[in-house]
């Protein structure tokens, strides 16, 4: 089976990447590995051996079948990122744009490729992509700043519920909160804030079979179980229970 890897940020590329993610695999002929994730509402720099490409923020879930052997290197971007690789990244919601990056996918292939040692494999992998990012994005600037400062709040806030939450927050206005969203993110706020809650309430329903979804709800802040159901097929196509009982799904 596919194995999965995440890996902090180096702290010289601290304030560009939330983390690195590394899946490797290598199945049988005629075997397919479909991979689900509820994806983090932000751009993904990957490389693979075929090349580099940057994935724009997802509205849904999403999947990838994996079949043969490959390996792939992610950079979840934070927004001060975004603009250096695409100036609306808006355009690439629920899309992956082909990068010429040859630099960068010799230099991390060539890591990929070294020690049989998965974890120091892996490490190398992520040093030379952050040593890349370093020597090619330019240190951010207050604004980018600023929107690595909205996202962090509503990712790590479970008390921001509402975009005029994120505003007070950061005293701006929400005019300003949605300006910052739609350009480092490519995402409105309301729907980070959405999507972060979803994603909070997979992971109940993953980790604690015994936690009723009324419960999951509640805590949570939706407003019943049917609100929190609405949710998940809006996005997931699928009921909580459903999601529950499904193996394979994870959050990344």
């Amino acid at each position: 089976m596919p194995t999965f890897a995440r890996l902090p940020a180096p702290d010289s590329v601290a304030q560009l990447v939330r983390w690195f993610w590394i899946p490797e695999w290598c199945l049988p002929a005629g075997q397919t590995s479909r991979q689900q994730l509820i994806a983090f509402p932000a751009c993904n720099l990957v490389v693979e051996p075929a090349g580099v490409g940057l994935a724009g923020p997802t509205t849904g879930s999403s999947y990838r079948d994996l079949t043969g052997t490959g390996w792939a290197v992610g950079a979840l971007l934070r927004p001060a990122a975004v603009p250096h690789f695409t100036g609306a990244p808006a355009v690439l919601r629920n899309r992956y744009q082909l990068l010429d990056l040859p630099v960068l996918r010799e230099r991390v292939g060539r890591a990929m490729l070294g020690p049989d040692d998965p974890p120091t494999r892996h490490r190398q992998a992520v040093d030379a992509f952050a040593a890349w990012l370093t020597g090619t994005v330019p240190p951010p600037r207050h604004e980018a700043l600023l929107a690595n400062r909205m996202a962090d709040l509503i990712d790590a806030d479970p008390a921001v519920r509402t975009v005029e939450d994120v505003a007070r927050r950061l005293c701006i206005s929400a005019r300003s909160v949605q300006r910052l969203a739609a350009r480092f993110v490519g995402l409105p706020p309301a729907v980070m804030i959405r999507r972060r809650r979803l994603q909070d309430a997979a992971q109940r329903l993953r980790n604690d079979p015994e936690m009723t979804l009324a419960d999951v709800a509640a805590d949570l802040g939706y407003s019943d179980q049917a609100h929190l159901a609405n949710e998940f097929r809006s996005v997931l196509g699928l009921t909580p229970g459903a999601y529950r009982s499904r193996v394979g799904p994870t959050v990344g």
